[in-house]
């Protein structure tokens, strides 16, 4: 799995129990899906159709350094299915664990529409070939 994104938790994101509020971590994941999504099928039109149970594994507190990780399980005709880690960056302590994320691939008119992809591209690789 590769860890694309860091976030610190700052006061802000803290519920009342001063931990991080679980919302504020699935808006993050949900971000993060899409720009990864929004990468790999070159469309900025995607949306996220399904996601599995979410496994609260451990807190982070004000002051943490978290990384997202983000995995491709496969890709559908025109969705992408992810796998999601979130953990502590000093520690390497998983925060939460997510084991299907679905994103669709839309076109210009909002309509599922087939992305071509079947393995995972790196933009380098891309701009090569043009």
């Amino acid at each position: 799995m590769k860890f694309h994104t860091r976030k610190w938790v700052k006061p802000e994101d803290l519920n009342p129990n001063g931990s991080l509020f679980g919302g504020k971590l699935l808006s993050w994941i949900d971000e993060e899906a899409a720009l990864y999504t929004c990468i790999q099928f070159n469309n900025q039109k995607v949306v996220t159709k399904f996601m599995t149970e979410i496994n609260f594994i451990s807190s982070a507190k004000q002051g943490d350094i978290i990384e997202i990780g983000i995995q491709v399980v496969k890709f559908g005709r025109t969705s992408i299915n992810l796998r999601c880690e979130v953990r502590n960056k000093m520690t390497q302590e998983t925060i939460i664990a997510i084991e299907s994320i679905v994103l669709v691939n839309l076109d210009e008119n909002g309509k599922p529409s087939p992305h071509g992809k079947t393995q995972v591209e790196y933009v380098a690789d891309r701009l090569k070939k043009e």
